[in-house]
């Protein structure tokens, strides 16, 4: 019999995605990762604090009859997660701390406990697809049959001995109504609990307001430029800002403005228009293949700069040392900010992903 850790958050999708996995016949435990110390985090209805997602994960366990354990991963979300975050914002670009989680917690940490205590798969509540291609031998990630809860764009960095051992149960499902059902009729207690969509240990949405008691300190104000360098105005403190940022500027201006840029030596935030921001051409590095072994030549793609962005056509280059460069056949309809993730996909499947630079 195979066996299976559960990685169950606390929430609704962990929870069908263990049931589902039982009604295979696998062997299964459930485990939640432990990321922060009760009272480190302020909670809101967003965001659930981390003892009520312990034991909305461990009465789910209970009803399923699985043993259940908590690993204690704080030291390694500290540095692997949000130090990163919060290094991103003072260094000037946007970090997107859910594919850093999924990398080097969910699919890395939680992976070593797999083959700790001898197991064979992780299992997870995203909503995706493994497929494996008989024709070129290689696992594939796909979207998940829900497209509109679809999350293979911060699950592009998975190997191909990541996906050998990982099971999505939730990506066949057609619409996330179907997952509240499920929990509805198998009364688990959070079956009608609110998803998450705050960053969890930024459940107010005040990445500033965090990285500032993080670091135990206040940044200066400077001055918000124009591209020729003539001064439009006084911001706030550089990391209250991120590239494409429009509202919340402060600012009378005759015309729109958006963040193109932030000159950390100067403390300086650059401001431009609209048609100054977007641009056809986006470079990107770390990459990770999963659907092609490497990039051997131009490869015509759709890529998405965002999360929830549509995919555009576009034209992938080798530039060499794990860098790509991405031309757009139109110019993108979404600004390219550094530290953001640029996945291409070919149809539902991904090709392959890296970081914007």
């Amino acid at each position: 019999m195979k066996k299976a850790i559960i990685a169950m958050s606390g929430g609704v999708d962990s929870s069908v995605a263990a049931l589902l996995t039982l009604q295979k016949e696998y062997e299964c435990i459930g485990a939640t990762m432990k990321l922060y110390e009760t009272g480190e985090i302020v909670c809101s209805d967003k965001t659930c604090c981390a003892a009520d997602d312990v034991e909305d994960a461990r009465q789910v366990a209970a009803k399923l009859g699985i043993p259940y354990y908590v690993f204690n991963f704080c030291a390694d979300f500290q540095k692997e997660v949000i130090e990163r975050f919060v290094c991103s914002y003072e260094t000037g670009t946007t970090p997107n701390p859910c594919i850093e989680c999924n990398k080097h917690l969910k699919f890395e940490r939680l992976f070593d406990k797999m083959y700790e205590l001898g197991y064979d798969y992780i299992v997870t509540g995203h909503y995706a697809r493994i497929e494996y291609d008989e024709n070129t031998g290689r696992y594939l990630l796909k979207k998940a049959k829900d497209i509109s809860k679809d999350q293979s764009y911060v699950l592009y960095s998975l190997s191909q001995e990541q996906l050998a051992h990982i099971l999505f149960p939730l990506g066949e499902i057609e619409d996330k109504s179907v997952t509240r059902s499920i929990a509805e009729e198998n009364g688990f207690i959070n079956a009608k609990k609110s998803e998450s969509q705050d960053i969890c240990f930024v459940p107010d949405g005040d990445y500033a307001a965090f990285i500032e008691r993080y670091r135990g300190k206040a940044y200066p104000h400077g001055n918000f430029v124009d591209t020729e360098g003539n001064i439009l105005g006084e911001h706030k403190g550089i990391i209250r800002y991120t590239v494409g940022q429009r509202k919340g500027l402060g600012l009378a201006l005759p015309r729109p403005m958006y963040v193109c840029k932030k000159d950390i030596a100067k403390n300086e935030v650059v401001l431009c228009y609209k048609e100054d921001l977007i641009t056809k051409e986006v470079t990107a590095e770390n990459v990770n293949w999963i659907a092609i072994e490497t990039l051997t030549e131009p490869l015509r793609v759709k890529a998405r700069l965002r999360y929830n962005q549509k995919e555009q056509p576009a034209t992938v280059y080798d530039l060499g040392e794990g860098k790509i460069k991405v031309i757009f056949d139109a110019p993108a309809l979404t600004p390219a900010a550094k530290g953001q993730a640029l996945v291409m996909y070919d149809g539902d499947t991904v090709i392959g992903g890296g970081t914007i630079i």
